[in-house]
């Protein structure tokens, strides 16, 4: 099926199922702990071995040698696998860094060899015993430091390296109110909760791989890549994920080692990547150095705006894409944005929830709360007069297919009593706490991509959905199993959904938060064909056929639908192309946020009071899974504003802030109630679900709110995320 025009009324439209808050129909198996993970896949893999990872000691130059013998004598090992004993290995065009490294060291913690042995405990101490000889080399792990030498970055997740429209440099020259200021975000590390787990069995030739992963089709390719075998001969499973953020989009160096490991011992093996090695070992969310100008006349109309971003990765490759929001965002007749790339020998960056855009917001929108403030106007005015209802690139002939920018910013302002705001820094107090509100806007991107389902009718009336799409968390399960009961309008508990297997049609996969939108569509269009062929089946005009209630119907006569499949059942497959329609107009999720913090006037400590936020995402296919989605994203904000930062040490090239007990991320304690609102819309330019992503627009903006907030709260304008307590303390106003 193409999508390549505006979606008509369709079943969807209904809404019997699609749209309500269903709960999550894998609940019941994750909170009884029957759900198996990765690395609990042991009725698949029985007598699985435990492989250990032995992390390079440097983070760039070489190895001399390496000597395996103490620990290949070590009780229970049953192989050491190296470099030099692995065969040969490709890196896959995901990678920008060997999974396993040979002689050439890429990187902090990068593998350099795998202990195998009978239990975790003795390939854990026998790793201890793989004695490496190496050659350092120096490295460049400083992104202020190395500034001065990055150069304009390839194509990034947000697209071109480079846009401009109209004449930046003159405008903002001759504008009334001019802001030009540098902002900063830390490297950050995705920290989801399972780690990067695998189990590897071959049978012959062909390898079966349990690992938590967000996209199967592509994972397949990149490991039979890697190993240099057909693509047909590897089997990719990952049915439950726990969590994922950006950080398991691709293999990584437990599933490569497992698979390596397993063909060298004879049975399966399973690894995961210890929680210290994660942050050096897979990937994360690099630095950036922000400049942002912008220049509007005295009423607060934008007429120049220029983003320019500064981050750094390994040679190969790509940028943190933090300008690519500002392209779309405001309005502006003369723009700019780049984005510059320095090499450097820290471990790989890459995608982490809402790449690009979430740090980007960080920086953006405190410089529109310090262009308000310096036209004397409400933030939330600021950003309405801004509005733009199409692409401020490239004019009035690409619009965007719906924009419910302004009604979010309006809602959400009144939702949270933003008139009651104290507009003037450090006036409210609350005992020993300054009292500050902040908001910012959110922007994400709507994308969306081909994605094929499998549908399948049997004898009593059961529609079975298989797709290779994955759940990292996020509700795949139940928004999938509501579009297949909305679209054969049968009840939910008739539904079943598998996922996550390689053998099932190529879905969109999780990430870039297009999964929800795009999969569904593809189980749209595979219950469109299973409703063709079960009309002909049952005899009926296809063109006539109706569906309701668990029965085809045409005219007076109705069939029941496990009838109609009969004892051998129907099965079909279905996919959805998506056509040109995203050049044709801009497509984007928006939203505002709202935040109220408490600062300590005597330590600096900071404290969420409120957090509130209103959104427009299309159709909310599940409020209750995207209302979970859209929190848990704001929670993510708090803790880019406040506490997340991988620290370099810059003496030695690697991530010092390695686990949770360093690397701090919000709990409980630090996030009250929040409120969430979605606002009504539809978009029929961007599916026929007429929906569009939500899982990463919660974290876009949120920390901007927070950081505005503060400022509010006590006169300090920071411009250096996170915002610790050593940043203000020193600032405070005098008690």
């Amino acid at each position: 099926m193409k999508f390549d025009t505006p979606a008509g009324d369709n079943v969807i439209d209904r809404q019997h199922v699609v749209g309500h808050p269903v709960d999550r129909i894998d609940g019941p198996l994750k909170v009884c702990g029957l759900a198996p993970y990765a690395y609990e896949q042991n009725e698949a893999a029985p007598n699985a071995a435990y492989g250990w990872i032995v992390g390079s000691a440097i983070a760039t130059g070489r190895i001399r040698s390496i000597d395996t013998r103490d620990a290949e004598a070590a009780a229970g090992v049953l192989a050491v696998v190296t470099g030099a004993n692995a065969g040969p290995l490709k890196t896959s065009g995901s990678n920008t860094a060997a999974l396993l490294a040979s002689s050439k060291i890429e990187h902090y913690d990068q593998a350099v060899a795998l202990v195998v042995a009978e239990t975790l405990e003795q390939a854990r101490d026998a790793a201890r015993l793989v004695h490496i000889d190496y050659a350092p080399a120096r490295g460049r792990y400083d992104l202020a430091a190395e500034r001065e030498h990055a150069r304009a970055a390839p194509r990034g997740f947000g697209g071109p390296s480079a846009t401009s429209a109209g004449d930046f440099d003159t405008a903002f020259a001759t504008a009334a109110v001019k802001l030009d200021e540098v902002y900063t975000t830390p490297d950050q590390s995705h920290m989801m909760m399972e780690p990067h787990a695998s189990i590897a069995a071959w049978e012959g030739d062909q390898l079966t791989l349990w690992t938590a992963n967000q996209m199967i089709a592509g994972s397949v390719k990149d490991m039979a890549t890697t190993l240099g075998i057909p693509a047909e001969k590897v089997r990719l499973i990952s049915p439950y994920i726990g969590g994922g953020f950006g950080a398991k989009l691709w293999i990584r160096a437990d599933a490569v080692l497992a698979a390596l490991a397993a063909r060298k011992i004879g049975r399966p093996v399973k690894v995961a990547i210890a929680r210290p090695q994660i942050a050096n070992n897979t990937v994360h969310r690099p630095a950036t150095i922000q400049r942002i100008r912008i220049g509007a006349d005295k009423n607060g109309v934008i007429d120049a705006i220029a983003h320019e971003s500064w981050s750094g990765d390994l040679p190969g490759g790509g940028p943190e894409s933090a300008a690519q929001q500002t392209r779309l965002l405001y309005r502006g007749e003369n723009r700019m944005t780049a984005h510059y790339l320095a090499e450097l020998d820290l471990p790989e960056g890459n995608a982490m929830r809402a790449p690009g855009e979430a740090v980007g917001l960080l920086a953006l929108e405190i410089a529109m709360d310090e262009l308000a403030e310096k036209l004397s106007l409400d933030p939330v005015e600021l950003r309405i007069r801004n509005d733009v209802q199409y692409d401020p690139e490239k004019g009035p002939s690409r619009p965007f297919s719906s924009r419910k920018f302004v009604e979010c910013l309006r809602v959400g302002a009144e939702r949270f009593h933003w008139s009651r705001r104290n507009p003037k820094p450090g006036q409210v107090r609350d005992g020993r706490w300054l009292i500050g509100t902040g908001m910012a806007s959110a922007f994400r991107n709507n994308l969306v991509q081909a994605s094929a389902a499998r549908a399948i009718a049997d004898a009593d009336g059961v529609i079975t959905i298989e797709t290779d799409m994955t759940d990292i968390g996020t509700g795949s399960y139940t928004v999938i199993a509501q579009t297949a009961a909305e679209v054969m309008s049968v009840p939910l508990d008739k539904v079943r959904v598998r996922l996550g297997d390689s053998l099932y049609p190529v879905s969109a996969g999780s990430g870039g938060q297009w999964g929800a939108n795009s999969s569904t569509s593809g189980v749209y269009a595979a219950c469109m064909a299973l409703r063709s062929a079960l009309a002909q089946k049952a005899g009926f005009n296809t063109a006539d056929a109706e569906f309701a209630d668990g029965y085809v119907v045409s005219g007076n006569r109705r069939v029941r639908i496990g009838e109609a499949a009969g004892a051998d059942g129907v099965t079909v497959d279905g996919k959805m192309d998506f056509g040109d329609l995203t050049k044709k107009y801009a497509q984007a999720t928006f939203g505002a946020h709202f935040c109220e913090v408490g600062v300590d006037a005597m330590t600096g400590e900071v404290r969420i009071r409120r957090q509130s936020g209103a959104f427009a995402a299309g159709r909310i296919l599940n409020p209750k899974s995207a209302r979970s989605q859209v929190i848990g994203a704001m929670t993510m904000g708090v803790g880019a504003a406040l506490m997340e930062e991988l620290i370099v040490d810059k003496r030695f090239g690697y991530f010092a802030t390695r686990d949770l007990a360093e690397y701090h991320v919000p709990v409980h304690a630090d996030i009250p109630d929040q409120d969430v609102f979605f606002v009504d819309e539809l978009d029929d330019k961007s599916s026929p679900m007429k929906a569009k992503g939500v899982g990463e627009l919660g974290i876009c903006g949120a920390g901007a709110a927070v950081a505005n907030a503060i400022y509010n709260a006590t006169g300090i304008r920071l411009r250096d995320y996170p915002m610790t307590v050593d940043k203000l303390i020193d600032k405070l106003p005098r008690v």
